[in-house]
């Protein structure tokens, strides 16, 4: 189903090519794991140092700006992953030469869990939960606005001014939705903050670029 979805809306050119990438997406993770990895280190005034210290903007507004690069690094890595893991392919011509012309189940599964929570890293110093609230309730509540006829909204306005009524819907969306995706991300942004503790993140670093390496060399992975 989900292929013919993808071959109806001509996305699985793009998914097939983003898939054969798997590799080059692990060495761009842990480019990526590494400004995590200094970035946490210059936060929390210690490599080492488990507590996060305030932000110092005048010091490391440069090095946060690139750490949100992790958002559009995690969202394609998720896609090479997923895509590989659709449509059987190889993430790198090494490995589809070496071992076959298939798909790396290993690396389909790093790539779609290191890639989400590197898409999730930068989303702990914003109100990501509020933002997407904040978007849905304006997209559900311009649908509302643009679908009701205006002979209903001639009615309503007999009544109650009619914007007021699109804002009580904007602000009872937004709050749902907001608290929603708070609660059910709330897991994964923990295990986001472990991960980017400096020593974790140089680790996963490491992995990614042997990992990436391995694949894109010698056409192998390392399990």
């Amino acid at each position: 189903m989900i292929n013919v979805i993808l071959q109806e809306t001509g996305l699985e050119i793009f998914y097939a090519e983003v898939a054969k990438l798997g590799a080059f997406f692990l060495l761009l993770l842990g480019v990526i794991w590494i400004l995590y990895g200094v970035y946490e280190g210059r936060r929390r005034g210690s490599f080492k140092k488990r507590k996060t210290e305030d932000w110092d903007y005048k010091i490391t507004k440069f090095l946060k700006a690139l750490t949100y690069i992790g958002f559009i690094i995690g969202v394609l890595a998720m896609i090479s992953g997923v895509g590989s893991l659709m449509l059987n392919e190889p993430p790198s011509v090494a490995y589809s030469a070496t071992i076959a012309h298939r798909r790396n189940l290993f690396t389909c599964i790093v790539l779609i869990l290191l890639g989400f929570i590197t898409f999730l890293k930068p989303a702990n110093d914003l109100p990501m939960a509020a933002i997407i609230g904040c978007l849905v309730a304006i997209g559900v509540t311009f649908i509302v606005a643009m679908m009701i006829p205006q002979k209903y909204k001639d009615a309503i306005d007999e009544i109650i001014d009619y914007r007021i009524v699109l804002g009580i819907i904007f602000f009872i969306l937004f709050a749902i939705v907001g608290l929603t995706i708070k609660f059910y991300t709330a897991g994964f942004m923990a295990l986001s903050k472990a991960f980017s503790w400096p020593p974790i993140a140089i680790i996963v670093a490491v992995f990614c670029f042997i990992q990436g390496t391995l694949l894109l060399t010698a056409g192998v992975s390392i399990i």
